[in-house]
């Protein structure tokens, strides 16, 4: 009737998508906090934060970056979803899905290109490997995730034990004074399940001896092989957590879209 307004009510999609793409992001900008605070703790602890030029120093990787960069975009995404859908920022919304859609088609490109140049991927983690191989006892971080990686892939060096010859301490020329002379990391070893105590010399001089005889101490097979192995007996589950991530993404991408236009 005329003189009386017209109430339209909220389309139930609309409210629902709001409402889920808030809840989510509120959780992914938590975790992405949490991401970024274990980062700049770990740095804190290191002295990297009073002194900015020990990230360059390091030859290897700093695993600390993996969780400031993660951190860091979780952190991004997460405020941009959650504002932007709570108060249907359009802006926010807009940043979020072209940041969401930039990521996607990255990992989408990654892939691709991981398959088309499988020989230059595999001769670039040779080298990213040895490059951190050198920097083994450089960073404590560092170190802990060589070790885990050579003990969880049974594996020693990138293509094999004689690999640590590129590591100051462990290298087997005559000038070399450390008592890890022509040795591997404890990591290399091939653990006895009886064994209740860790030994970490039980990679002392073991390349001075045949190769033969080191099969019984060391693993020999190299960790570049070892994960093509693991990719290759995982491929379903890999498969299906990047399908699962890239849909999640795409969803994300639709909704933010939606809740854009209403």
């Amino acid at each position: 009737m005329p003189g009386k307004h017209q109430h339209f009510q909220e389309p139930e999609v609309g409210c629902c998508g709001k409402y889920f793409l808030f809840g989510f992001n509120i959780v992914f900008w938590v975790l992405g906090a949490l991401f970024l605070a274990i980062g700049l703790w770990a740095w804190g602890e290191k002295g990297v934060l009073s002194n900015i030029s020990a990230l360059t120093d390091l030859g290897g990787l700093d695993p600390v970056w993996l969780f400031v960069v993660v951190g860091g975009v979780m952190s991004v995404l997460g405020f941009a979803g959650c504002i932007g859908a709570l108060r249907e920022n359009t802006f926010l919304l807009k940043f979020f899905s072209v940041f969401l859609g930039l990521i996607f088609f990255l990992e989408l490109a990654t892939g691709i290109l991981a398959f088309v140049f499988k020989d230059w991927i595999r001769d670039q983690l040779n080298l990213f490997i040895n490059n951190n191989v050198k920097a083994y006892r450089d960073d404590i971080d560092l170190q802990n995730l060589i070790d885990f990686a050579q003990e969880y892939w049974s594996c020693c060096g990138a293509r094999g034990p004689n690999d640590w010859n590129l590591n100051i301490y462990f290298n087997c020329t005559d000038l070399n004074p450390s008592r890890e002379r022509c040795g591997v990391p404890f990591s290399c070893c091939v653990r006895d399940p009886a064994d209740d105590v860790l030994n970490t010399q039980c990679g002392y001089d073991v390349r001075l001896k045949l190769e033969l005889e080191q099969q019984g101490s060391i693993h020999t097979k190299g960790c570049v092989g070892q994960f093509e192995k693991w990719l290759q007996d995982n491929l379903i589950v890999v498969a299906g957590v990047f399908v699962g991530i890239a849909l999640l993404q795409i969803f994300g991408i639709c909704l933010a879209q939606n809740l854009d236009q209403t």
